[in-house]
């Protein structure tokens, strides 16, 4: 096995004895550094402690109003929404320095923040994550990879990877840009020619489609890392800066099984959006001018004549009036998914996530941000089945792996549990484990001694 997975193996191992004594010393280390914050704020209750705690919580409330007129309104009070997301972290540190209270305010957030890494690295050390589990796998004798030279803005020929390819013995189909190719016919026109992998430099949606191809034949499948943001390749622990170094699969790889989502007959390897993602990406504009495109709609997606709402089935348990919907194969860590910044800790747990997302005026905005996953405005859930309607439609705009498409109501979204052999280089930089979400009553448990480590999977 190669360097992305001894780690792992190791640290699993330790899980009974050494790392168990480690996470007992971050954890009475975390209780120690929460005592002390609560001390520094006593201490300093009556030169200022409480107006810190206060200035600190308004500024994140003002904060979170203002992103919500910024977004669902236009003319003066979008204008006055982006005033407020500049000036009330501004104001609340102008407003310290003049009292005098930036020293309080700085040992505060030291003594949480020290808090907060000894408490995480506690609770990561007692269950250290299991890495997927990785076979050897054999040299492919007619790999067959398909190409799209105009993915994540030219990758395949600024890293040669049609040229690396051939060396390896692979062919390459290059499609063409001003022609658009369906990519699962010329996949499964690959297999019936003798094919024994197939791969995709392109992004997450061409994947999936040659994804599904893959698994019908049970074949193993390549992923290249040539996509834009490449959220398939990071969770499978590949190289996301040299998608050259994928290749190397192809002569020193080993084959991981996972799940595979299937949307209404269509496969995706990350996501289905349902809402308001899933009507900006619709208009033909949102490729040429992103953040444009979203800005223009939102207010009449959220608060106008466009709003739409979301009726859900999930493992037969009611979810309604959602704006927004997020089934996911397999859970992502936490709900920052929605701005790109997710990440799926494993690929072969067989459940999907959903993610629900309602917030329909400022003061749900500011309840999101101080209560996060605790807030009404978010549903957080992990399921088998999710089937999902809308009043008085047919017919769903719904995005997949970043696709946009238009799917019959129900749309139901399933999972094939291991259904996808995917074929990685035994050298690559691995999964980055996601810190846990903290849990101070464990915390308690693991500093007193009272906990012992969970079996390994």
């Amino acid at each position: 096995m190669g360097g992305a997975h001894s780690g792992g193996e190791a640290g699993g191992a330790r899980a009974g004895g050494t790392d168990l004594g480690v996470a007992r010393f971050f954890a009475r280390l975390a209780l120690l550094a929460a005592v002390g914050s609560l001390v520094v704020l006593v201490v300093a209750l009556g030169e200022g402690g409480l107006l810190v705690v206060g200035a600190g919580l308004a500024g994140l409330i003002l904060c979170a109003v203002g992103i919500w007129w910024f977004v669902a309104h236009r003319g003066p009070l979008r204008l006055l929404g982006a005033l407020l997301v500049v000036l009330a972290p501004a104001g609340v540190v102008a407003l310290f320095v003049w009292d005098g209270l930036w020293l309080t305010a700085l040992v505060l957030c030291l003594c949480w923040g020290l808090a907060v890494f000894c408490a995480r690295a506690a609770l990561r050390r007692s269950r250290p994550e299991e890495p997927q589990r990785a076979t050897p796998a054999a040299r492919p004798r007619s790999a067959v990879l398909i190409m799209n030279p105009k993915s994540g803005g030219g990758k395949v020929g600024r890293f040669g990877l049609v040229e690396r390819a051939e060396e390896l013995g692979a062919r390459v189909i290059l499609l063409d840009p001003s022609a658009p190719a369906d990519v699962a016919a010329l996949a499964r026109q690959a297999v019936a020619d003798g094919a024994d992998l197939l791969g995709v430099a392109g992004g997450d949606g061409t994947q999936a489609l040659v994804a599904a191809v893959a698994a019908e034949h049970d074949l193993p499948f390549l992923v290249i890392s040539a996509g834009t943001r490449n959220h398939f390749a990071m969770d499978l622990g590949l190289d996301r800066n040299d998608p050259a170094r994928c290749l190397d699969a192809l002569t020193e790889g080993e084959e991981l099984r996972i799940d595979l989502g299937d949307v209404s007959g269509r496969a995706f390897v990350n996501t289905v959006s349902f809402g308001v993602y899933a009507d900006v990406v619709q208009r033909p504009e949102y490729r040429d001018d992103k953040a444009g495109t979203a800005l223009s709609l939102m207010p009449d997606l959220l608060v106008g004549d466009g709003v739409r709402r979301l009726d859900s089935l999930v493992d037969g348990d009611r979810l309604d009036d959602q704006q927004a919907l997020l089934v996911s194969n397999n859970p992502y860590f936490s709900p920052d998914e929605v701005s790109g910044a997710g990440r799926r800790p494993r690929l072969d747990d067989g459940e999907l996530g959903v993610l629900g997302i309602r917030v329909e005026d400022a003061a749900q905005a500011a309840d999101l941000a101080v209560r996060g996953s605790q807030s009404t405005g978010l549903t957080v859930l992990s399921a088998h089945r999710v089937e999902v309607t809308a009043a008085d439609t047919a017919e769903l705009p719904v995005a997949v792996d970043g696709e946009a498409l238009r799917m019959p109501t129900p749309v139901v979204c399933t999972l094939r549990p291991g259904a996808l052999r995917v074929q990685v280089p035994r050298d690559r930089p691995g999964v980055v484990p996601p810190p846990p979400a903290l849990d101070w009553r464990r915390i308690r448990d693991l500093a007193l001694g009272r906990t012992e480590p969970p079996p390994t999977r």
